[in-house]
């Protein structure tokens, strides 16, 4: 009933978004961004509070979106047509056209918990550039900041029939995904999701940024050191919560064993635990729940061959995981094959670069995959048949 209502109403603030002029829509949004910028510890503070990211973390992604919104602003002033030769067809001479762009329409925009500013900035923003009433459904772990956030919008002169949140359910999700009025869905989450939501939706526009279990690749001629500091950077920031997170790791059987030691000295180095201490580096994780899983997960892979390396479960009492390396990683194990979302990296042998690219490959994601190498040879050879982008 919550979303039938916000779409009655976001009709009326679609007739509204559309007496908007670009340069009234830039300002509007400019001032979103500038009221963010000066209420910016604030955001830092609730997001760390409700996701458990570090302070650090939580600052960069508020300046993050910050850039969002601005960017949005610029983009308000360049949505155009195009003027359109028709004389390329053999009966377009003397036939010219041109488009213009227009709003499509009313959006659902579902966020996730893990960057609940930025990632719904990177969704009402662009709407209300493109002049497009939202319909937001934060995530239920982390509702309070982009509540937070759309009100900085009404603030800055949004119409307020252009702008709904409706913390909730599956049950909200799938009503504001498959209403007929409801022109764009913007979706960030899990594949299992996106799945449905795509079976759902029907002739809408969607958007959708899912899930990975990203690879990386150290080659025999790699700087092993830059490739380890690297590797615990990527796989450890936002205590692995967020899907560009290095998860899968293949190194080449001649420079493993130093490799191994280099990546379990860096990630030593790591201070886990309380998310507002200013020298942590790794936070909680969402919730204890999260934990039982993680833990059922590496069991299964020291079930099937794999070592703990470092860390591992120490308690169950709390959302805490130490940063976690499981290293001979069996392929048929969850940590090799599904979306760890934690701060867990697998480490995986290979003997030559069409290994370690098959490797790579034997996953449903498809995200993106790095490889550290000086060999241009190989480096090309990933690019070329590696399975992602």
């Amino acid at each position: 009933e919550d979303v039938y209502q916000a779409i009655e109403k976001a009709k009326i603030g679609l007739e509204k978004l559309k007496k908007l002029t670009a340069y009234e829509k830039y300002k509007i949004l400019l001032k979103v961004a500038n009221l963010l910028e000066s209420r910016k510890e604030e955001f830092a503070r609730t997001i760390t509070l409700e996701t458990g990211k570090t302070i650090r973390e939580a600052r960069i992604e508020v300046d993050r979106a910050i850039n969002t919104i601005t960017f949005s602003a610029e983009e308000a002033k360049r949505i155009h047509g195009e003027y359109v030769h028709f004389d390329a067809s053999p009966n377009g001479r003397g036939k010219k056209g041109f488009y213009y762009r227009v709003p499509a329409g009313i959006v659902s925009a579902i966020t996730p918990f893990n960057f609940p500013v930025n990632l719904t900035a990177h969704k009402i923003a662009p709407s209300i550039a493109a002049g497009c009433p939202f319909i937001l459904k934060p995530s239920e772990r982390t509702p309070l900041s982009p509540i937070m956030l759309c009100q900085l919008f009404l603030e800055a002169g949004v119409p307020e029939e252009a702008v709904s949140v409706i913390p909730g359910s599956a049950d909200v999700g799938q009503a504001m995904t498959t209403h007929p009025n409801v022109r764009v869905v913007s979706f960030t989450g899990s594949l299992k999701v996106g799945e449905i939501i795509a079976k759902q939706a029907g002739l809408k526009k969607i958007v959708m940024e899912l899930g990975s279990n990203s690879a990386v690749i150290v080659d025999k001629t790699a700087n092993l050191e830059i490739a380890a500091k690297k590797s615990v950077l990527g796989g450890f920031a936002l205590a692995g919560q967020v899907c560009i997170s290095v998860q899968r790791i293949f190194v080449h059987e001649s420079v493993a064993d130093e490799f191994e030691h280099l990546l379990k000295a860096e990630a030593s180095k790591l201070k886990y635990g309380n998310p507002l201490e200013e020298d942590t580096d790794v936070g909680p994780v969402i919730s204890i729940s999260e934990v039982d899983r993680i833990e059922t997960w590496i069991n299964e892979a020291v079930m099937k061959g794999g070592k703990v390396a470092l860390g591992g479960i120490q308690s169950k009492d709390k959302p805490i995981i130490p940063p976690t390396i499981v290293s001979e990683v069996p392929e048929e194990s969850k940590l090799f094959h599904e979306e760890a979302f934690a701060p867990v990296v697998a480490v995986r042998r290979f003997k030559d670069i069409d290994e370690a690219i098959k490797l790579v490959n034997k996953t449903n994601y498809g995200l993106q995959v790095g490889v550290f190498t000086n060999d241009l040879k190989n480096a090309w050879k990933v690019i070329e048949n590696a399975d992602v982008g």
